[in-house]
């Protein structure tokens, strides 16, 4: 009986040995992933869940290290200002919420997809294809959202998109620069402009469109 009572005790000593170990571990644990939320937070624009500049630039430069085929692709969204206007900013947050979200969609999972003027995404996208990515993400764009009190939205985006190939470089921000200043080319055409060599050459500072909103206390600036 004595050696029973040995054993026993021996357990119940390894067994709160481990109980008061995994104490400090799970504690720490909870402080990890406490840890990592808030990391993926300054990761993130808090309103539409894109990666905030500097993830999405190291994100997409990575893209661009490994890839040939790769497409830089700048979306602002059309006459935003007035939806604000008209049918107030909770509104415009939704708007931009669900753009994020079709773009998301849209683009694959190793895509980076950033929210910077407007927003971004860096993705694989073979030549072949591209144009035909392109309109299917102009028709994504122009879909009506929904509101959560049941009022419909007509939204519509303008997209401008350059290549590697096309202005004969892989800097990342001559690639934005040239998309950017296709997307101005044709804003309000319903359709995605495609960025030439000559795209990378157009001065900076021009005119901000009448239906971006300027910088305010709690908004977005496109």
């Amino acid at each position: 009986m004595l050696p029973l009572l040995r054993v026993q005790s021996r357990i119940g000593q390894r067994t709160l040995l481990l109980t008061t170990a995994a104490v400090p571990l799970t504690g720490w644990a909870v402080h990890a992933l406490t840890l990592h939320r808030q990391l993926a937070a300054t990761r993130r624009d808090p309103l539409t869940g894109l990666l905030r500049r500097d993830s999405y630039t190291a994100r997409a430069r990575r893209l661009l290290a490994r890839h040939d085929d790769l497409a830089l692709v700048m979306v602002d969204q059309d006459h935003f200002k007035a939806v604000n206007d008209t049918m107030d900013h909770p509104a415009g947050d939704a708007v931009l919420a669900a753009t994020a979200a079709r773009l998301t969609a849209w683009a694959s999972p190793r895509a980076s997809v950033g929210r910077l003027r407007g927003d971004a995404v860096a993705l694989q996208a073979p030549a072949t294809v591209l144009e035909q990515r392109l309109a299917q993400l102009v028709r994504m764009l122009h879909t009506p959202v929904v509101l959560d009190d049941g009022r419909t939205v007509d939204v519509a985006a303008s997209v401008g998109a350059a290549t590697p190939d096309a202005i004969g470089s892989r800097d990342l921000s001559l690639l934005q620069r040239a998309a950017d200043t296709a997307l101005y080319d044709g804003k309000h055409s319903g359709r995605a402009h495609l960025a030439t060599a000559a795209h990378v050459t157009v001065r900076r500072g021009r005119r901000r469109p009448a239906d971006r909103l300027p910088p305010g206390p709690g908004r977005r600036c496109w």
